[in-house]
């Protein structure tokens, strides 16, 4: 909810840039403002996340999904995510946020996200999103996948990108999950 505003203008702004392919790199160019930085002057860890949203959602725009989604009732969640800090992104840094999609298995779909200065990786990170159905419900990726019209190849995801899926998955929602600490 913090990021309404910006989510909203770049929802706007995102139908008026220019067109992509689903496996093409989206980039935005962005500015740190003041709401984004903490104590030390610097993007606050979890605001990337926030941002990282807005990249998803102006690749999935661009690409003519957002709107086929939207029409069946479909929409994302995240599953995982995981990032890597490089370099700090200060109050007033313009930067780019690039967005690609990496893969996909038979659940959810993997997206990387880069936050770059100058052309160098100030900090990188994995997402794997999974869709859900607004009357309830998953949406199986191949239903998704004929959804938005992929007549592409599958990417070949790097190995580890499902590895790092396997071993940070929680059990799901219907399983029991207790906390209990080793």
């Amino acid at each position: 909810m913090n990021l309404i505003f910006r989510t909203i203008l770049h929802r706007i702004l995102s139908t008026r840039r220019s067109p992509l392919g689903i496996t093409d790199v989206g980039s935005m160019t962005m500015r740190v403002l003041p709401t984004d930085v903490d104590l030390l002057r610097h993007m606050n860890n979890g605001r990337y996340f926030s941002i990282m949203d807005i990249g998803r959602m102006d690749l999935l725009i661009r690409a003519g999904g957002w709107q086929k989604l939207e029409r069946k009732g479909f929409y994302p969640v995240m599953a995982n995510e995981t990032i890597s800090f490089r370099k700090s992104l200060d109050l007033w840094k313009k930067f780019q946020l690039e967005s690609r999609v990496v893969g996909y298995d038979e659940k959810a779909v993997f997206v990387e996200q880069r936050f770059v200065v100058d052309g160098q990786i100030y900090a990188q990170a994995m997402t794997r999103a999974r869709f859900l159905k607004r009357g309830g419900g998953t949406v199986p990726v191949a239903e998704l996948l004929e959804t938005i019209g992929w007549d592409d190849e599958q990417p070949v995801m790097p190995a580890w990108v499902q590895e790092w899926a396997d071993h940070v998955a929680l059990p799901v929602s219907r399983a029991e999950a207790p906390s209990t600490w080793e």
